[in-house]
């Protein structure tokens, strides 16, 4: 896995890159300090995954992957960080960004990693215990108006529940490959991008519901 690493903090990038590497499985191709470098080196060297803090000066981890995001929409960015504001971390879940997990949380980087590298969004635990306070219902949404199931339903609960795949289809009873194709219908139905969508649109259209 390739990726680059984006901090401001020199002595934090320096240590994230001697950690990663050790796995043998992660290699940092660069390391940047600031939101305008983090778009040049994603540019030249088209990176796995991005690992990004949040705050720096004059374009922020949250702006540069905007500006990353609406070139490259499959572009993977996990942001790494000691500031759990709520502003920061609604913005990074509705722009589309595969994580969001506190430096607190060093042990689990790599494997936070690995998770965004194969496609799914990974939250650190604080994170994920404030997510249905921070996405507010906005009211009863119309499931039958869009094709919605049941078991669909169903499926969506748990996809922002946090749960993968594969742990849905072991409580569904229901194939892997099988709950692949319920998200792809539902993503295409609902006009989303992804899982972190998918699960925002659930905080925000279907949690008064449970």
């Amino acid at each position: 896995m390739k990726i680059i690493v984006i901090d401001d903090d020199k002595l934090v990038s320096l240590s994230l890159k001697t950690i990663l590497e050790n796995t043998n499985k992660i290699t940092v191709s660069a390391m940047g300090e600031s939101g305008e470098e983090a778009l040049g080196l994603y540019e030249f060297h088209k990176p796995d995954v991005v690992l990004m803090d949040i705050r720096m000066e004059k374009i922020s981890g949250l702006e540069a992957g905007e500006i990353i995001l609406k070139k490259y929409p499959d572009a993977k960015i996990l942001y790494l960080t000691t500031f759990s504001d709520d502003e920061y971390i609604v913005k990074a879940l509705n722009m589309g960004a595969k994580g969001y997990i506190l430096k607190q949380d060093f042990e689990s980087i790599p494997a936070a990693l690995e998770t965004v590298l194969n496609g799914q969004s990974v939250f650190g635990n604080k994170i994920i215990e404030r997510l249905p306070d921070l996405m507010k219902a906005r009211g009863r949404f119309d499931h039958a108006g869009h094709g919605i199931s049941d078991k669909e339903k169903e499926i969506i609960e748990l996809v922002a529940a946090g749960f993968s795949n594969k742990e849905i289809s072991g409580k569904l009873y229901l194939s892997e490959g099988t709950v692949r194709n319920y998200i792809s219908s539902l993503l295409e139905k609902l006009y989303l991008r992804d899982r972190t969508q998918l699960a925002i649109f659930y905080y925000t259209n279907m949690n008064d519901e449970y």
